[in-house]
């Protein structure tokens, strides 16, 4: 079954501090959805674990994300493989940063995947809608991590 994203969310940070960002496997393990660690196994990189719930279908997830074409603060290709209890699943996706103001960028992302075994037999509308809700909490929780040094400055 095939799965593709896309989209652009304004991240109210600097688009470099959001490439360092982007860049860090304990900032991405905080963000991802599931995600319960992610190591570096080389340069660029990482295994993955997650735990995730699709539907009324639950599991572990253990893969590998490769990041490519770097090219910062600007843009950077993604390659993401594994397999776990709820199935198997490949795919690829690229970023681009664009300042936006001097205190905000904007992120452009598109990705395609393929997936197969017990998770898409949930079905096509149903993955788009799982999909796109976990991008959001993704872009929720990313924001939060530009957020929260500024509201523990005022406190």
């Amino acid at each position: 079954m095939k799965l593709d994203i896309g989209g652009t969310e304004i991240i109210p940070g600097p688009a470099d501090a959001l490439w360092i960002a982007l860049n860090d496997p304990a900032v991405l393990t905080r963000c991802v959805p599931g995600c319960k660690a992610m190591i570096e196994i080389a340069p660029d990189t990482y295994k993955v674990e997650m735990q995730l719930k699709v539907a009324a279908v639950g599991g572990s997830f253990e893969g590998e994300i490769s990041l490519s074409d770097k090219q910062p603060p600007r843009t950077c290709n993604i390659k993401v493989s594994g397999a776990g209890s709820l199935g198997h699943g490949n795919g690829t996706a690229q970023f681009t940063i664009e300042p936006e103001t001097a205190t905000s960028a904007k992120l452009i992302y598109k990705g395609t995947g393929e997936i197969g075994g017990l998770v898409a037999g949930v079905g096509q509308r149903i993955l788009a809608s799982v999909s796109k809700h976990l991008i959001g909490r993704f872009f929720v929780a990313l924001r939060k991590e530009f957020e929260a040094p500024i509201s523990g400055a005022a406190e």
